[in-house]
This record gives C-alpha cells, sequence and structure tokens, in this order.
C-alpha cells in the first residue's frame, strides 16, 4: 500500500467516525464544511484524494485538527513523529511544500506546521473558524504574509501570530528559499 492509499484510507475511516461522533448527517457536515455531500461520500468511501483546502474545511467543520482527521495511529501519552512520517499536505515540482509535524486533540485541537515555500510561490488559506489563531516562526528567507488583505514583511527570525478566520496567504517575493515552522490553534466544537 503506498502513502497516498494509506492516507486515503486513514482520511475515509477517520472522516466516518468523527462525523458520527459529532451525530452529523451527509447533509448536515455538507452544510458547515461547504462541501458537497457527494464529495464526503466519495472521501469516506477512499475513492477519492481531497484537496488541502477540502480537508481543512472537514477539520474546521467537526472541530477537530487536520492532524486527527488524517492520522492512523495515535498514541495516548507521548507520540513521537519521525520525519518520514509527517504528513506532507501541499508540494509543488519546484520545492515548495507543507508537512503537518504534530497535533493534539488537547484543550482544542493544536497543529504544528513545516513549511518550504521556494522563490515565487504561494500559498492561500481560506479563513478558519472564528476563534483560530496562528503562530510562525521564520527560520530562513523572507516570509511575505497578507491577513485579511494587508502584506506583512518577515525576514529570518521574525515571528508573528494573528487571528485566522480571515483570508490569509503566505508568499515568497525573494530570491531564497524561505522556511518556517507554523501553529495553528483551533478552538475547540462547543
Amino acid at each position: 500500500m503506498t502513502d497516498l492509499d494509506q492516507l486515503t484510507q486513514s482520511l475515509a475511516r477517520n472522516l466516518k467516525r468523527w462525523r458520527g461522533e459529532r451525530g452529523f448527517t451527509l447533509d448536515a457536515l455538507a452544510a458547515r464544511a461547504g462541501v458537497s455531500r457527494g464529495m464526503i461520500i466519495q472521501i469516506e468511501q477512499a475513492r477519492t484524494n481531497p484537496s488541502v483546502g477540502t480537508t481543512v474545511k472537514l477539520a474546521d467543520a467537526l472541530g477537530i485538527s487536520i492532524t486527527t482527521l488524517l492520522d492512523h495511529d495515535q498514541g495516548p501519552q507521548v507520540r513521537i513523529v519521525p520525519p518520514d512520517q509527517a504528513v506532507r499536505m501541499w508540494s509543488t515540482e519546484a520545492g515548495s511544500y507543507t508537512a503537518l509535524l504534530v497535533g493534539t486533540e488537547k484543550r482544542g485541537p493544536l497543529e504544528m506546521w513545516e513549511w518550504r515555500l521556494m522563490p515565487g510561490e504561494s500559498s492561500a488559506s481560506d479563513p478558519h473558524p472564528p476563534g483560530t489563531v496562528e503562530l510562525l516562526h521564520v527560520t530562513a528567507g523572507a516570509l511575505t504574509l497578507e491577513v485579511d488583505g494587508q502584506s506583512h514583511r518577515l525576514p529570518t527570525g521574525t515571528s508573528a501570530t494573528f487571528e485566522a478566520n480571515v483570508a490569509h496567504a503566505y508568499r515568497n517575493e525573494g530570491a531564497d528559499t524561505v522556511e518556517m515552522v507554523m501553529m495553528v490553534a483551533i478552538p475547540p466544537v462547543g
């Protein structure tokens, strides 16, 4: 079984489980997530591998982290994730990528991400649920962070935090590779 097959199977199993635990019908989850009922059926039957945006919308609608939605084996106390087991969610031929390093559901979903953006590349994000906060630290290059239409330049060593319930994007407008670590704190579903 390939990594993609394993990811597809884990997502199918976990989406069904969390939808059931939340008591959401297919229609209710579709409405909350802004994802079609047909897409949810295909995902739950492991017949498709959805986009990062769709996966984020489903996790947000369920009030869980992407880690929980994708993970196939979470331990109770200490969870060690070797580099080769980080979940790569997005990548380009030029070498840009995002990797979900680790996450937890304690006190609301919390995720830690590794990002690499090659020169000239960018990644946009839809608004997250109200109360979601992102924290990031640039370890290489100069990141252009756009939050709700405002651009902010973050050189190496700079950290930032923002409320992520608005449209936001990450851009590399420089000549050097941008690398950063990002935390996403999602409020628990009440």
